[in-house]
């Protein structure tokens, strides 16, 4: 039985996907820097937008865990699942994630990112 309250899986997996978002936006910001596009900024002012916003949620998830006392270490992963071990006051909690659902959920919540208004 996890230890843990169901209120901080939504922080906890914050962890795990608002840096996956972060990579992908920096990925495809160097695509369309270095892409064949005729108006590169207004491409590029959106994804630093959504950057700074996903930052942001990101330092304000990282707070909420710090003071929580709560941690997320990735743990083994393999071509169909990525495990991440919860951690609160010495206890443990590992969990698997399917890749596909990993993956998945990183899509949902950039294309969230992408369609709210900028801050």
């Amino acid at each position: 039985m996890s230890a843990l309250k169901t209120e901080v899986i939504p922080y906890l997996e914050n962890m795990i996907y608002l840096p996956m978002i972060l990579t992908i936006l920096e990925r495809d910001r160097l695509l369309i820097q270095q892409g064949d596009y005729k108006l590169k900024k207004p491409y590029l002012g959106l994804m630093d937008d959504v950057a700074k916003r996903v930052h942001k949620e990101l330092g304000n998830t990282a707070a909420y865990l710090r003071r929580n006392h709560l941690s997320v270490v990735r743990g083994k992963m393999d071509d169909i699942f990525t495990e991440y071990i919860f951690v609160h006051d010495h206890q443990q909690d590992c969990r698997r994630y399917l890749n596909v659902r990993l993956r998945n959920r990183t899509e949902e919540l950039l294309t969230q990112y992408l369609r709210q208004p900028g801050i």
